[in-house]
């Protein structure tokens, strides 16, 4: 059958916006003040999505080690508890995750996501090793859920340098949680850590621009009137699916 040129119209979709800094804390700070969402729900949202974008980037099947080992490196703000709430749903789905988290926030929502955790029987590690092989030996993929957007790229303090200065060495996959640590959320990274897989939470990050690898959105929760204020021109997610690969 002969399709004329002329009969889709692809000019009426309009490309999907990448959002700066300052827009990401005015998105976020309205959900939970006008729209009523609550800190710790959001938190086991988007963590619940990331373990499932990583069940689709890296099925059991797909892991080249006899073990389904992760290991889940999460900072001391909001961004490490998603990686607590995302390493608990990869432990249900039968991943095998650690996770390493230096600095315990004194937060008490942080700590609830943390004792979830350990009553998984999740290891947590003491150190991160800095001898890069043995992190390649153990683990089928690291999950960067260090330094979220809400963190200045350019403040970055021990003990996180020096993760970062060991992560950017690894030959296993990672993958970043919303931004890849160390990068400056308005501007596409020039150097940092380089994630094979990056899961834009809520909507993608303007860093995110550039970025070439497998990139997947977690954001099936928002309010329609909140999409159409900051013209977020969201895919269509597919069925019931809440992540969806961009």
């Amino acid at each position: 059958m002969n399709h004329s040129s002329n009969e889709k119209e692809p000019e009426t979709i309009e490309p999907l916006r990448y959002l700066s800094k300052s827009e990401v804390a005015t998105v976020e700070t309205e959900l939970l003040r006008d729209y009523r969402f609550g800190q710790q729900q959001l938190i086991e949202i988007w963590g619940h999505a990331c373990a499932i974008a990583i069940t689709k980037a890296f099925p059991l099947s797909s892991l080249s080690k006899k073990q389904p080992t992760l290991l889940v490196v999460c900072g001391p703000e909001q961004n490490g508890s998603i990686g607590l709430v995302c390493a608990r749903h990869l432990r249900m789905f039968e991943y095998e995750p650690t996770i390493f988290y230096p600095k315990r926030s004194p937060q008490s929502l942080h700590q609830d996501f943390t004792v979830q955790c350990e009553k998984m029987d999740i290891p947590f590690l003491s150190y991160l090793p800095t001898e890069v092989q043995l992190l390649n030996d153990a683990y089928n993929l690291v999950i960067d859920a260090i330094l979220g957007p809400e963190t200045d790229h350019k403040e970055v303090k021990e003990p996180y340098a020096g993760m970062l200065v060991t992560l950017k060495q690894v030959k296993i996959p990672i993958v970043s949680v919303d931004v890849p640590s160390g990068w400056d959320v308005d501007e596409p990274a020039k150097d940092g850590i380089n994630p094979e897989v990056l899961i834009s939470l809520t909507a993608p990050k303007k860093c995110a621009t550039g970025f070439s690898g497998k990139h997947f959105l977690a954001g099936r929760f928002l309010p329609y009137d909140i999409q159409k204020k900051y013209e977020l021109n969201l895919p269509e997610f597919p069925g019931t699916e809440c992540v969806i690969e961009l």
